[in-house]
């Protein structure tokens, strides 16, 4: 006869499993205890919506897998912690696990060294979650890092991420038969060829794939060279020109020229896509361009809602931020991103919590000159007035402009030219020029020249008596603040890194000068 110390322990289970909570997975432990009384299903610990809607989902997911489920029973399920907020159905698979495991009928010793995730259909077929991978750099580094059981999708995601062990398991049955308690027999699944339990492998890293060529942009050779000192520097840009006048063309060919990602840089852009979930395998190791509409909110750029998620500045984490219209985006939008452009991270508060999300990003945004778009043109007139024109430009603030460290004017190419234009140069041979200049930055500084800040950017400049006097004379002249002053330099920097020059001479930093007035001067 089993004493009531056996019956208790039998009665309660303890199930492992994570909730996100920004680029964390925190994690949680779900408690499930059998008791006697009126029948009922209980679910506490601050679930949301989505969350308690999961004992639908279970209770109809253990009948239709030919399992039992304690209908006569009190069940109630605990969520610690209890003040973690708890979203997606992410926790149906442990919570069905630990109702069985409770009943008996899988050996809830055996879980111990297991995290679950899963979200389960009405069959028992296991549906992918969010933050898969998020899960899985969680536990590099720990102690005695637990096995991940995840669905199909989430757990090709998590194998990406070494020395982390991932199962993947495509139905409900295909769990409780690895933990199965003794004397229990189980149904065959729907499709038995098709689900399976299996172990996944690390995936190696697939090389970078192919994007637009530089190649096909004909003239326009301020520009291009404007964008290989952004890509050699990390730096950001603004192109002002009229329609047509290739903008878009240009920047969506912007990354083109960064250098391969590294594997730490894969995993990280790679774990934010999965927070949102637009991750896709086969963008893996490619740099991301996220080009949002202008009517995208300061939410949908910096990132949101309860609990956080990222936005449009973290998903292009280690790639570029294509906004076209700039001026057309909504002012709250445009003056979020004044943070993230000089720190590379942004911070969402909230009440209860508070979420860290990176945006170590590369700003492109192209704008015309004025609401008609032909200002200075030669071959169309322009019919603003002078304040249309100036409320145009005001809507971009001056402590933006001068956060952007290339203003770079785009001239319109007359048809007899564009016809007749031999093909520019190919991404390839610009990538390798900003690689090598990236290259001796690293190999100095140990960072790309647009992140050095305070002592750093005299420690590194190395400037000589006369260029030193060319800018403080070019400072003086034209109101530059001492922001503008230093991207300056560091412009003049990333140009001379091109050059192969150990030191600033006077012709790489009267260069970079002239991007910075040349977007003035159109606007």
């Amino acid at each position: 006869m089993r004493t009531i110390l056996e019956i208790s322990e039998m009665s309660l289970s303890l199930v492992q499993s994570r909730a996100l909570l920004g680029l964390e997975a925190a994690r949680v432990t779900v408690e499930v205890h059998l008791a006697n009384g009126l029948p009922s299903f209980t679910l506490v610990g601050l679930a949301d919506v989505e969350v308690k809607e999961a004992r639908e989902r279970v209770r109809c997911a253990i009948q239709n897998s030919g399992l039992e489920f304690p209908n006569n029973k009190r069940i109630t399920v605990n969520l610690a912690p209890a003040d973690l907020p708890k979203d997606s159905g992410r926790l149906d698979l442990p919570i069905a696990l630990g109702i069985l495991a409770a009943s008996g009928q899988i050996d809830g010793q055996r879980l111990e060294e297991y995290e679950f995730a899963g979200e389960l259909s009405l069959s028992g077929a296991l549906r992918p979650v969010r933050g898969a991978l998020a899960m899985a750099l969680t536990l590099v580094g720990t102690p005695v890092p637990a096995c991940l059981v995840l669905p199909p999708g989430s757990a090709e995601e998590a194998a990406l991420v070494p020395d982390v062990r991932v199962y993947r398991a495509h139905h409900l049955l295909d769990v409780v038969r690895q933990f199965a308690a003794g004397g229990v027999e189980l149904a065959e699944p729907p499709e038995p060829a098709a689900n399976t339990w299996c172990r996944l492998e690390p995936t190696a890293v697939v090389h970078q794939a192919a994007q637009a060529d530089m190649a096909d942009v004909k003239g326009q050779a301020t520009a291009k060279r404007a964008l290989e000192i952004a890509a050699a520097g990390g730096h950001s840009l603004l192109l002002v020109g009229p329609p047509g006048s290739g903008k878009s063309m240009l920047a969506q060919r912007f990354a083109g020229l960064l250098p391969a990602m590294s594997p730490e840089e894969c995993l990280q852009s790679a774990a934010i896509h999965s927070l949102s979930g637009r991750f896709k395998l086969e963008h893996w190791g490619q740099r991301p361009t996220c080009s949002p509409h202008h009517s995208a909110s300061a939410v949908a750029l910096v990132g949101g809602g309860s609990p956080p998620r990222p936005g449009e500045i973290s998903l292009a984490h280690h790639g570029v931020l294509f906004l076209d219209e700039f001026p057309e985006f909504n002012r709250a939008a445009l003056e979020a991103l004044r943070e993230p452009l000089e720190t590379g991270t942004i911070t969402i508060a909230r009440a209860a919590r508070r979420a860290e999300f990176p945006a170590r990003f590369q700003l492109i945004a192209a704008m015309n000159p004025c609401p008609c778009g032909y200002l200075g043109s030669a071959a169309h007139h322009c019919r603003c007035t002078p304040d249309q024109i100036a409320r145009y430009q005001g809507r971009l603030s001056g402590p933006l402009m001068d956060r952007i460290d290339l203003h770079v004017e785009v001239p319109a190419l007359p048809a007899r030219d564009l016809l007749r234009a031999p093909p520019g140069e190919s991404s390839a041979d610009m990538r390798s020029r900003s690689a090598a200049a990236r290259q001796r930055a690293q190999l100095r500084q140990g960072k790309p020249n647009q992140a050095l800040a305070g002592q750093e950017i005299d420690q590194y400049a190395q400037l000589d008596a006369a260029t030193s006097q060319f800018l403080q004379t070019a400072a003086t002249r034209l109101g530059w603040s001492a922001r503008s002053a230093h991207r300056t330099l560091k412009i003049a920097r990333t140009i001379a890194d091109l050059a192969a020059s150990a030191t600033i001479e006077l012709v790489h930093a009267a260069e970079a000068m002239q991007y910075r007035q040349a977007g003035q001067s159109a606007l």
